[in-house]
C-alpha cells in the first residue's frame, strides 16, 4: 500500500482562458488530516472536484487511494467520501432516509446497511434526530448528517470542502471534535479546505497553500509558523503567501 493517498503531477484545469489549477504537484500522506488553504478563487474547490472525479483534468495526472481519477474513476469513488461546500442533504427526508439513499448509491450490502447507518448517526451525535425531517435540523446538525452520509461506505479518504462555513462558533467546534474523533477512532484520512486558519491549525498535521491555482507552500503548520517568525500565526502565513506576485519568477510559479 502506497504511503500517499493523494498524488498529483502537473494537474491542471482550464475553463476557457482561465487556468483554475495550474500544474499542481501534491502528495498527501495516508492517515493524516490535510488542509488545503488559500483565498477565494485559488482553485481549492476545482482541485477537490477533480480528485473526487466530478471534473476531468485538462492536463496532468492524479491518483486517489491508489487509482487514477480518469481511468479508474469508479474505483476512486468506491473509496472516498465527499461533503461539498453547500448543504446538500434532502430537507424533505429524515436523517435516516438520507443515509439510506447514500448507502444504496454506494452499494453498501443490504445485510449491513442498517448497522452502518446506525453507527454513522451515533458517531456524529445525531442518532436521536434520525426520524426527524432534515428541514428541522440546525445548520450544525445538517453538516454532521452530511458527514455521516459520507461514512456509510467506510471511505479510505474523506473530502470536506469548507465543512464549517456559515456555522456559529459552538457548531463549528462540535464539527471539529467529530472530525478529530473520526480521524483518531476510524483512522480515516481527511482532506479539508477551510478559510479559518484557526481551524486548520487545530485539526491539520499537514497543510498546503494555493494561490491563483498554484502551490506556494506545503508543510506542517508549526513549521510554517516558525518560518514566518516568532509569534506568527497561520493567519500571518496566509497573508504573507497571498501577497506573493504570481509571475514567472515567483516562488511556486513553476
Amino acid at each position: 500500500m502506497s504511503t500517499w493517498v493523494v498524488e498529483t503531477s502537473g494537474l491542471t484545469r482550464r475553463f476557457g482562458a482561465l487556468t483554475a489549477v495550474d500544474q499542481l504537484d501534491l502528495r498527501v500522506a495516508r492517515g493524516c488530516i490535510f488542509g488545503l488553504l488559500g483565498p477565494n478563487g485559488a482553485g481549492k474547490t476545482t482541485l477537490i472536484r477533480m480528485l473526487t472525479t466530478l471534473l476531468p483534468p485538462s492536463g496532468g495526472q492524479a491518483r486517489v487511494a491508489g487509482f487514477d481519477v480518469v481511468r479508474e474513476a469508479a474505483r476512486v469513488r468506491q473509496r472516498i467520501g465527499y461533503v461539498p461546500q453547500m448543504l446538500s442533504a434532502d430537507p424533505d427526508l429524515t436523517g435516516y432516509e438520507n443515509l439510506l439513499i447514500f448507502s444504496k448509491i454506494y452499494r453498501v450490502p443490504a445485510t449491513v446497511r442498517r448497522k452502518r447507518i446506525d453507527e454513522a448517526l451515533s458517531f456524529m451525535g445525531i442518532a436521536a434526530a434520525r426520524d426527524l425531517l432534515v428541514r428541522h435540523y440546525s445548520g450544525g446538525m445538517t453538516r454532521r448528517l452530511e458527514i455521516a452520509q459520507s461514512l456509510v461506505n467506510r471511505p479510505d479518504l474523506l473530502f470536506l470542502d469548507e465543512p464549517t462555513v456559515g456555522l456559529d462558533p459552538a457548531a463549528r467546534h462540535a464539527v471539529w471534535e467529530h472530525v478529530q474523533a473520526l480521524w483518531q477512532q476510524w483512522q480515516t484520512t481527511i482532506f479539508l479546505t477551510t478559510h479559518y486558519m484557526e481551524e486548520a491549525d487545530a485539526l491539520c498535521q499537514d497543510v498546503a497553500f494555493v494561490y491563483k491555482g498554484r502551490m506556494v507552500k506545503h508543510g506542517a503548520p508549526a513549521a510554517l509558523k516558525a518560518e514566518a517568525g516568532e509569534g506568527a500565526t497561520l493567519d500571518d502565513v496566509f497573508i504573507a503567501l497571498t501577497r506573493i506576485p504570481m509571475d514567472a519568477d515567483a516562488p511556486g510559479a513553476r
